[in-house]
């Protein structure tokens, strides 16, 4: 199994005094943590592949953090922020919390209120990036198996019994039967009703024929 890779906390911020407050109290409960003066450095910055979130300065050189957040998002980088500011208006707060940031808050505030929006922000990069690996490996599942077996797949989720299946391939039950065999196992799933779900998770197109029992 491999280990789990620490999370990190990114914090972006010109002014230094702020970064070394920052850091230092993320230190302080045990948080390994990288810090930026420009928004050029974090983007030219090798990132850890583990959990991370980032601590936003609305105000920037050369992009402001709200700019950078739709930047980042354009370009397909999708990481919690949490903004920080020294001149907050009440438009900027919902443009960034419309925009998916995970706290927005004005300086000076209390240090818990930052740690406690850094730990809501760590816990939801770690459960997305939990969902997109067992998609991958849904995905790998789903890739692995024959052209006739996905179409077995396809309409055994679309509620057809095996007798169903054979009649619409063509084919004799005991073939649709070691077919959904392999379909089960190459898709590591332990129901059908778990390969419904894992069919819906890859959005995968569902037969939509009625069907008489027979």
């Amino acid at each position: 199994m491999t280990p789990a890779v620490a999370p990190t906390v990114l914090v972006i911020d010109d002014d230094a005094a702020v970064r070394t407050a920052i850091v230092g109290l993320l230190k302080s409960v045990g948080l390994r943590s990288e810090s930026f003066g420009t928004a050029q450095e974090f983007l030219t910055s090798e990132r850890s592949d583990g959990p991370s979130c980032l601590v936003l300065d609305i105000r920037l050189p050369g992009i402001n953090g709200l700019d950078f957040q739709s930047q980042l998002a354009d370009a397909g980088v999708h990481i919690p922020i949490i903004f920080i500011t020294g001149h907050g208006d009440i438009p900027m707060t919902v443009r960034a919390m419309k925009s998916g940031a995970v706290e927005f808050l004005t300086k000076p505030f209390r240090d818990q209120d930052l740690l406690d929006a850094i730990i809501q922000a760590l816990d939801r990069d770690r459960v997305t990036r939990q969902h997109k690996s067992e998609l991958a490996e849904l995905r790998k599942g789903y890739e692995s198996l024959t052209p006739r077996e996905r179409e077995v797949m396809r309409l055994v989720v679309s509620g057809m019994l095996n007798k169903q299946i054979a009649f619409e391939l063509g084919t004799s039950e005991i073939t649709v039967k070691v077919h959904r065999g392999h379909v089960m196992s190459k898709m590591q799933a332990q129901s059908l009703a778990e390969l419904v779900r894992m069919s819906e998770r890859l959005e995968l197109p569902v037969e939509n024929k009625s069907h008489t029992k027979y």
